[in-house]
């Protein structure tokens, strides 16, 4: 790079090729393998030019990157726009710093710890947004693997933060071989690099190939999920004309379904909105039919109770007991701020298997799902509620659960889309909620579950990353605190 110029062209060009690759390889319909080389441009760059150009590059593509998701989080999710600036911007500016940390470290003699540091930091970032941010692991590199199954496994040990760290491992260490000689002295260094990525990368993906061989999700027993979906706008007071002409609609198409063997039936997220004065009005006819058909039906309404607003999810079971309440968990910040949440799980009763029921949101975040496992579920049953251009992203998001957790997820959302996956994150069936009036899916629930490291560690993963990242800087400061005159790490170090 000799004129200014033509360094300003190769920083522009960097930044320009990772944004839109960023931009293709995340949001709410990635192409995957684009999420894998999507850094490596600016992180390439990182090695050649000064540290205000490494930072700024970084930062802006990485902002350039997420401008497909301005208007979801502003129009769709509504989203207070400072809110929105800060997430997006705050997230540019600390991928740039990863980028500079990573650059220090290789300038510093540690090729294999700069390496390691831009996944590990990363996952820090991640994980910590997921602890103190009410939108939980919603923002995740990992969900852009949902579809790869192989790599996709690799959340049954880690949960989501060994498939992120997975994604940029592979960039990182391209862009260190690629890096001036000084940087990574001798070819002993670049292969040690090299080396150590490739066992990283084919330690995941042998696991994952060798998960998919057990056949967590092929046995089928012969009972079936049935999903049931109409979209419209709202909440439909279950008293009203409007609310008893949709409750004939849905409980006409639930016998068809009991015949077809469907052992339970989920209807979407806030279906209908009651209180204790017209609730009945939808428990006596959805009462009458699980136990005349033998089938159990789980609906998600709005239930006003005590001065409060409930999203509730309530199981009319087969045998003609009580139903079963659940009380979502994790609420959306702003859209449910005058919603109270549940605190407690429910179990569809009766089933010889331990079948779970949380609701949409609640499936953002791992931790429940992870106790929902721990207590001895090997299915969860989720109505739901999307805004349709998020669908396949909010229902992936579900399926990484259940990998995490080998659980059978079945989710039925309205907006969005039906699914439901297996242990291993396969697609047992999936239809979209736009394709007729009303919308169905069945199949047979898988006999068998996994037990999973993760469900058993939970986040061991993200709080290793940590510790490698507090490491790194550690490095990094007594690198910098060395008196003039002292002698480097050498080739051999990491």
């Amino acid at each position: 790079m000799n004129s200014p110029i033509r360094r300003l062209a190769v920083v522009l060009a960097a930044t320009a090729l990772s944004a839109t690759l960023f931009h293709l390889g995340t949001g709410l319909t990635p192409v995957p393998w684009l999420t894998w080389v999507a850094p490596l441009p600016v992180l390439v760059l990182a090695h050649h030019v000064g540290a205000r150009a490494a930072f700024l590059a970084a930062s802006a593509a990485w902002l350039g990157g997420e401008t497909a998701m301005w208007g979801y989080f502003l129009d769709t999710v509504r989203i207070p726009p400072p809110m929105v600036v800060s997430m997006l911007v705050g997230s540019a500016l600390l991928f740039g710093l990863v980028v500079l940390l990573s650059r220090a470290l290789m300038l510093g003699g540690r090729p294999l710890t700069a390496v390691a540091v831009v996944p590990a930091a990363w996952v820090a970032v991640e994980y910590a947004t997921s602890v103190l941010s009410p939108n939980g692991a919603w923002w995740s590199l990992a969900y852009t693997q949902a579809g790869v199954l192989p790599v996709l496994q690799t959340a049954s040990v880690t949960g989501p933060w060994g498939i992120t760290f997975l994604i940029l491992v592979v960039p990182a260490a391209a862009a260190a071989l690629l890096a001036p000689s000084p940087a990574v002295p001798g070819a002993a260094g670049r292969l040690r690099v090299a080396v150590t990525a490739a066992i990283v990368l084919a330690l995941a993906v042998g696991y994952g190939a060798w998960r998919l061989r057990t056949p967590y999700g092929e046995g089928s027993g012969s009972e079936k999920v049935a999903l049931l979906a109409a979209d419209h706008d709202g909440w439909v007071p279950v008293a009203s004309a409007e609310g008893r002409d949709l409750l004939g609609r849905y409980t006409a198409r639930i016998p068809g379904l009991a015949a077809r063997g469907a052992r339970v039936v989920v209807m979407p997220e806030k279906v209908f909105i009651a209180d204790d004065a017209t609730l009945p009005a939808l428990a006596a006819p959805l009462a009458r039919l699980a136990a005349d058909h033998r089938v159990d039906i789980v609906v998600g309404l709005v239930l006003k109770r005590s001065g409060s607003l409930r999203n509730a999810a309530i199981d009319f079971p087969a045998d003609g007991s009580r139903p079963v309440e659940y009380f979502k968990h994790h609420l959306i910040p702003g859209l449910e701020s005058d919603f109270q949440p549940g605190d407690r799980m429910a179990f569809v009763p009766g089933s010889g298997s331990r079948w779970g029921i949380a609701i949409c949101f609640d499936l953002d975040l791992p931790g429940l799902v992870r106790d929902y496992r721990r207590s001895g579920a090997t299915a969860i049953f989720v109505p739901a509620w999307d805004f349709d251009r998020d669908r396949w992203l909010h229902g992936r998001m579900a399926v990484t659960r259940g990998v995490e957790t080998g659980l059978t997820v079945a989710r039925a959302a309205r907006n969005g889309d039906l699914v439901v996956s297996d242990a291993n994150g396969r697609i047992r069936t999936e239809a979209h909620s736009a394709d007729a009036p009303f919308v169905s899916a069945l199949t047979t629930l898988p006999t068998r579950s996994a037990d999973t490291p993760y469900t058993r560690f939970g986040d061991w993963f993200a709080w290793a990353c940590a510790l490698l990242l507090v490491l790194a800087l550690a490095f990094l400061t007594r690198t910098r605190r060395a008196p003039a005159g002292t002698t480097r790490p050498g080739p051999g170090a990491a």
